[in-house]
């Protein structure tokens, strides 16, 4: 079969055999796929960069029976501050384990992809707190694929404004402090915390970023996030326990 030309960000590198690896690739054209770089861990292999961990590079692949073959790659950016701390890299393999379990096979996904690059280039340029990170990717993937709570207004009464507020993690849905207490809920959100929650389901990609939250509101945001994220994953992520030990 003809050999294509696509760009994709790698996800996980496993040595296979003395000097190959195969790459889980998340492409904007057909999701995640597999693909067989031969020999690329030869240091004088012109695969050898990349293809490494995070690279995002520009593939020229071959159809195969089971997964594709890398016969070219050149390296578009590597995120080299990634590696610059252990709490840096745990997040994002963290998040590349996520968008491998959500990200689609097969199909486009050019919006996932762009969500990734954008987080990892805030974790290796050190842009911000790596909690409004994560907090962003958890929030902005769970919506991309279809899992955008209802952040509106209280599901109840239509409160579209409060001091606290609680969002149901499981059904997806807010409560105003009011309707919560009636429905024995304790509010999760401060004002801060909902600001940020809508702001980044709901703004467009290139401001995702563009909003300011204090410490305390950050704590709760990053609290509901994360809940919010686990809850509608299908199966739990190895990544997430070190995590935890790293970014409580």
């Amino acid at each position: 079969m003809e050999a294509f030309v696509t760009t994709g960000l790698v996800l996980k590198e496993t040595r296979y055999k003395e000097s190959d690896r195969i790459l889980t690739i998340l492409t904007p054209e057909l999701g995640v796929i597999s693909a067989a770089a031969q020999s690329s861990l030869r240091l004088k292999s012109k695969l050898f960069s990349a293809c490494g961990l995070f690279c995002y590079s520009e593939f020229t692949l071959v159809p195969g029976r089971n997964m594709y073959t890398v016969r070219e790659a050149e390296v578009k950016n590597v995120f080299h501050g990634i590696s610059s701390s252990i709490e840096g890299m745990s997040l994002a393999m963290y998040m590349a384990e996520m968008a491998m379990t959500l990200s689609p096979t097969g199909q486009e996904a050019q919006r996932e992809l762009r969500l990734l690059l954008n987080c990892f280039y805030m974790i290796s340029e050190s842009k911000t707190d790596l909690r409004v990170i994560k907090a962003v990717f958890e929030l902005r993937t769970m919506s991309e694929c279809g899992f955008m709570p209802q952040i509106v207004c209280c599901r109840d009464c239509s409160a579209y404004d409060g001091a606290a507020f609680y969002l149901d993690v499981q059904e997806g849905h807010l409560l105003c402090a009011d309707c919560a207490a009636k429905a024995g809920k304790t509010c999760n959100l401060d004002q801060g915390a909902l600001y940020a929650l809508r702001h980044i389901c709901l703004v467009d990609d290139k401001k995702i970023f563009a909003f300011k939250i204090s410490v305390g509101s950050l704590e709760k945001l990053s609290a509901v996030a994360e809940r919010y994220a686990l809850t509608h994953m299908d199966k739990p992520l190895k990544s997430y326990d070190f995590l935890k030990t790293l970014l409580p």
